[in-house]
C-alpha cells in the first residue's frame, strides 16, 4: 500500500489489480443488469449507457462493492473519515464512438444551489446540481474506478497527465506537451484505478470491440457550508 499511497501523491493516480474476484464481478455485474432501466436516471444511447447516483438507484449493489478488500484499501490509503460522495456506473459498449477530451473533475455534486462565497457556477442536468467548489475540497477528494472489464488504451482505459493534479486549475489547452507525459490507464477486469479530481484524464473511442463498464465513486471528508449537502452521503 506504500507504493500506492506515494503514486497517488506523487503522480495522481494508481493502479490495483486484483481487487475483485471473477465471480465478485460477474454478481455486480448481473445486478446491475437486472435493474429496471427506465428510471430517469439511466440515460442509454448507442455509444453509452450510464446510471446516475448509480448506489441510490440501485442500493442492492452496494454490500457487492464495499467488499473487506475494498474497505481496507480505502483505509490504508487514506484516512477513515472519508465517506461516498457521488456514484456513476458507465457502460461503454463494443463499438462505441462515445470520447472524452482532457478535463479535470472540477465539480462535485449538492443537493441544491446556493449563493456562497467560493462556490460556483452551479449546473442542474436532470434536476441534479452540480458545483464548482473551493480547491482545497478538490484536493482533498479521491476517486476509485472499479472495473468490471479488462480495458486498455483500445477500449476507453483513462489516458492521464502524471502530477497535473499538483498544479491546481489546468485547462487542457494550456497543456505544454513539451513537458508533459502521457499514461495509459490499464486496469484489469477486477482491479481498480484510484486517482485525484484534479488528474487531467481523457478517454478514446472503442476500436478493438470490446465492452468497458466501470463503477465511478468519489469520496470527499470535506464538510460543506451549512445550505448544503452531499446528496449521495454514504459512511464507509
Amino acid at each position: 500500500m506504500k507504493k500506492h499511497q506515494e503514486e497517488i501523491n506523487s503522480r495522481g493516480f494508481t493502479v490495483i489489480n486484483g481487487i475483485y474476484t471473477a465471480e465478485e464481478t460477474d454478481k455486480i455485474a448481473k445486478t446491475i443488469d437486472a435493474a429496471n432501466a427506465d428510471r430517469s436516471n439511466f440515460r442509454k444511447s448507442e455509444d453509452l449507457f450510464a446510471i446516475r447516483q448509480f448506489l441510490k438507484e440501485i442500493p442492492e449493489v452496494k454490500d457487492l462493492i464495499f467488499t473487506a478488500t475494498l474497505k481496507k484499501v480505502i483505509h490504508q490509503l487514506f484516512r477513515n473519515d472519508y465517506f461516498l460522495a457521488k456514484s456513476i456506473y458507465f457502460d461503454k459498449p463494443e463499438n462505441s464512438n462515445w470520447f472524452v477530451a482532457y478535463h479535470q473533475d472540477l465539480t462535485i455534486s449538492v443537493d441544491r444551489k446556493a449563493e456562497i462565497a467560493g462556490f460556483g457556477p452551479y449546473t442542474n442536468k436532470h434536476n441534479q446540481f452540480a458545483v464548482q467548489p473551493p480547491l482545497n475540497i478538490l484536493e482533498n477528494n479521491f476517486t476509485i474506478r472499479i472495473h468490471l472489464d479488462d480495458t486498455n488504451e483500445e477500449n476507453g482505459a483513462l489516458k492521464v497527465i502524471p502530477d497535473s493534479h499538483s498544479k491546481g486549475i489546468y485547462r487542457p489547452e494550456n497543456i505544454d506537451w513539451a513537458t508533459e507525459t502521457e499514461v495509459s490507464c490499464n486496469v484489469k477486469c477486477g482491479g481498480v484505478m484510484i486517482m485525484k479530481p484534479l488528474l487531467l484524464h481523457s478517454s478514446s473511442r472503442t476500436t478493438n470491440s470490446k465492452k468497458r463498464r466501470v463503477i465511478h465513486l468519489e469520496f470527499s471528508n470535506m464538510t460543506l457550508p451549512k445550505a448544503l449537502q452531499w446528496p449521495e452521503y454514504m459512511a464507509i
